[in-house]
């Protein structure tokens, strides 16, 4: 019989026993009851995890893993930043919910400091819950204010897996959503290293000619007078970062202009400082006329996205209705967690940490490149990259063809990264490294080796 007053702990194996078959049990209820996105659900073995802070997150067993894809390239200020958890909670004790018809601080406050951060006076904001939405509604605006219907949207390209947003992707995830609606028409942006073979570039502007007489040839071909909108990802993100050149991206806010065409930046991923500026089209020195961003927003500590409308959309919404609402625009604790997070980007001097830990990122990313049979390129801006696994340098075929890897090859590389600590994600036959803006030099080499490490066993395979 137990001793009143006295706390008798269980022994050691008894404690550990007991953790373990409280995490069996979370995962068998999450097996059970949760649909995994992207998978087939037979045969998942999903990690439980039980503590995550700054880089870094834990999963049931105690290991370790540096988050070296900042998740879904969405925690750009890491696990547990206290700024952003303590405006959720004030929120929540304050107004939890309002109806997104209601003016409140946090939403005139969120939007104003949206929209100072994009440089486009004038504008105006939109909310979402995510970037897909974002995009959704993005097509709706483009061709209420243009009158035109068709919407132009790059190969290799992601925007999300909704009804419109899935079929502006231009990947194997919009399969599942054809046939969609008529006027989603697809074309090829920059991509030099996947080029035609007869493409003999000397430089990024002949790349830039060779993609922006292809996308113009294509406008005419389709009628412009038809054209509502050309989305791109300012930066394509997990279709391998591809980066376009100066060149290219104001050309296409040319052909845009020209035309009366909308130029929809989606800064989804790119956005909120992943490529250096606060957004990735401020690189370019050029001005969208629709930017949809979420992710970075606020990190993913509350689910919160956006459409950003220059001011001659803005101002044609005055005497125009806007065909575009949500139960959760502008959700008070979402519109909470982005003020925050803007002002800790700011307070924790983001866009000098990232320009700092880039400047190491490339170095050491070339540097496996020159080490590394097995990487054919690797691609790069801020601390936003890739690299692309080939079986053979000189003639760059892939590890894995596009949409075809039957034997899982991606997925084991993966694996070993991950058991080794390094966690991130693949696409095709690339691997992708974004960690939380955060990180540390100390942090980002140690992270890396675990790569270079794996990559030597991945040149084994290839021999």
């Amino acid at each position: 019989m137990l001793g009143a007053g006295k706390l008798h702990k269980l022994p050691c194996s008894s404690r550990i026993q007991k953790r373990r078959l409280k995490m069996s049990a979370i995962k068998e209820k999450s097996l059970k009851y949760n649909l995994h996105s992207w998978s087939a659900q037979g045969n998942l073995n999903p990690k439980v995890i039980t503590k995550a802070e700054g880089i870094y997150f834990w999963d049931e067993e105690g290991k370790k893993y540096y988050d070296m894809s900042a998740q879904l390239v969405n925690s750009n200020l890491g696990h547990g930043n206290k700024a952003i958890v303590n405006a959720i909670k004030d929120q929540a004790e304050k107004i939890p919910f309002i109806g997104p018809g209601f003016a409140i601080d946090v939403r005139s406050d969120a939007a104003e400091a949206i929209v100072e951060a994009s440089g486009l006076e004038g504008a105006k904001v939109f909310f979402t819950n995510a970037g897909a939405e974002s995009n959704e509604n993005a097509i709706k605006i483009a061709k209420q204010y243009t009158g035109r219907w068709k919407i132009f949207s790059q190969y290799r390209c992601y925007h999300g897996s909704s009804a419109g947003a899935g079929m502006l992707t231009g990947e194997p995830r919009h399969f599942a959503n054809e046939p969609g609606p008529a006027g989603f028409i697809k074309y090829d942006g920059p991509y030099a290293y996947r080029a035609p073979k007869a493409c003999k570039f000397e430089t990024e502007d002949d790349v830039a000619d060779f993609y922006l007489e292809l996308l113009t040839n294509q406008v005419k071909y389709e009628g412009p007078e038809s054209v509502a909108a050309i989305f791109l990802e300012t930066v394509v993100g997990s279709n391998g970062i591809l980066v376009p050149p100066a060149k290219y991206v104001t050309g296409v806010r040319d052909l845009c202009t020209k035309y009366g065409i909308m130029m929809v930046c989606d800064e989804v991923m790119a956005g909120w400082y992943r490529t250096g500026t606060c957004f990735a089209f401020q690189n370019f020195g050029i001005k969208p006329d629709l930017v949809t961003f979420a992710k970075g927003a606020t990190c993913g500590y509350v689910p919160l996205g956006g459409v950003i409308v220059s001011e001659p959309i803005a101002k044609y919404f005055d005497d125009h209705k806007m065909m575009c609402g949500l139960t959760y625009s502008a959700h008070p604790m979402g519109c909470a967690a982005a003020v925050a997070t803007i002002n800790e980007y700011k307070n924790l001097n983001i866009a000098e940490n990232v320009k700092k830990q880039g400047k190491v990122l490339g170095e050491l990313l070339e540097d496996l490149n020159k080490k590394h049979a097995c990487v054919g390129e690797v691609r790069y801006i801020g601390l936003f990259s890739a690299f692309e696994l080939v079986k053979d340098k000189a003639t760059k075929e892939p590890i894995v063809g596009f949409n075809d890897d039957p034997d899982g090859l991606m997925a084991k590389i993966v694996g070993m990264l991950v058991k080794e600590g390094f966690w991130t994600y693949s696409h095709e036959n690339m691997i992708i490294v974004a960690p939380p803006l955060i990180i540390t030099e100390e942090e980002l080499r140690e992270a890396m080796a675990i790569l270079d490490k794996v990559l030597d066993s991945v040149d084994n395979m290839i021999k």
